[in-house]
């Protein structure tokens, strides 16, 4: 049994503010998915802190090994994820990512919000499809937009893998569309 506990926004936070204080290299730290819906308050906590970094090459195996030590020092799940381990992502996505702020010498930013949909879409789970609703009733995304980036990926997913199948994909987004429909 895991002693780690979940991230709400306080120790997202905390564990920025830790990661900057001991990596001390620019770089470029992206929230992903639950980690976004927590920091911006639209969920209260998440399992893990995912994300995705650029550093230097030369600088890579160093904030691993700051991000190991942070995960067992704060009791943290983090995990290394990026909407494109599970979907093609569609062009300009990394013109797209939100600012957040800067901790230390780090730029931390929201990855692209539509490929974060896209992405919770291609999973279809319910908390999943629950967290696009939320940024569209934010104002975080378009559905117009929404769509035309899933037109462009939806292509592709029939070549890339066997998951999620291009017909399970047209549900789940059709899903989000009778959602937001409903109100």
């Amino acid at each position: 049994m895991s002693s780690r506990q979940p991230a709400d926004r306080s120790r997202i936070e905390l564990f920025l503010r830790r990661l900057a204080e001991r990596f001390r290299r620019p770089g470029r730290i992206y929230l992903v998915g639950g980690t976004t819906m927590v920091y911006e308050g639209w969920r209260a906590q998440s399992l893990d802190v995912d994300l995705t970094f650029e550093v230097e090459p030369a600088d890579h195996d160093a904030i691993m090994q700051t991000i190991r030590e942070l995960k067992d020092q704060l009791a943290l799940n983090v995990e290394e994820a990026s909407p494109g381990d599970f979907i093609p992502l569609p062009a300009g996505y990394r013109d797209r990512a939100e600012y957040v702020g800067r901790y230390g010498q780090l730029d931390v930013f929201h990855f692209d919000l539509y490929s974060t949909a896209l992405s919770k879409i291609a999973r279809g789970a319910e908390e999943d499809l629950s967290d696009v609703l939320a940024l569209l009733r934010a104002g975080r995304l378009e559905l117009a937009a929404l769509e035309q980036r899933y037109q462009e990926i939806r292509p592709q997913f029939a070549t890339r893998s066997l998951k999620p199948d291009p017909k399970e994909l047209d549900r789940n987004f059709q899903a989000v569309r009778d959602m937001w429909a409903r109100g």
